[in-house]
């Protein structure tokens, strides 16, 4: 499903205008990139969690090289399924 699409059902299902829903997904967005970028966890019950893990710095080969190369350290986003949505998959 694309964004667009989202936003479609959104509308649909909601009842409201396309542009409502796409300004809704948007601040849904901007809300859990903000949350996750101070570092703490966004928790929907019955969806799931948004956090934001470390990853070490490590080596790494280039596949077409077979060159050994160093990988930084970063930060990275992860969800977390709750149980609830795992048992309805």
């Amino acid at each position: 499903m694309t964004k667009a699409e989202l936003i479609s059902k959104i509308a649909e299902d909601a009842g409201i205008t396309k542009v409502a829903a796409g300004t809704a997904l948007e601040s849904f967005m901007t809300a859990v990139e903000k949350t996750l970028k101070k570092g703490d966890k966004l928790t929907l019950t019955g969806f799931g969690t948004f956090s934001v893990s470390k990853r070490a710095a490590r080596k790494g080969r280039n596949p077409f090289t077979g060159e050994t190369i160093k990988i930084k350290a970063k930060k990275v986003a992860k969800f977390k399924a709750s149980k609830e949505l795992s048992g309805k998959l």
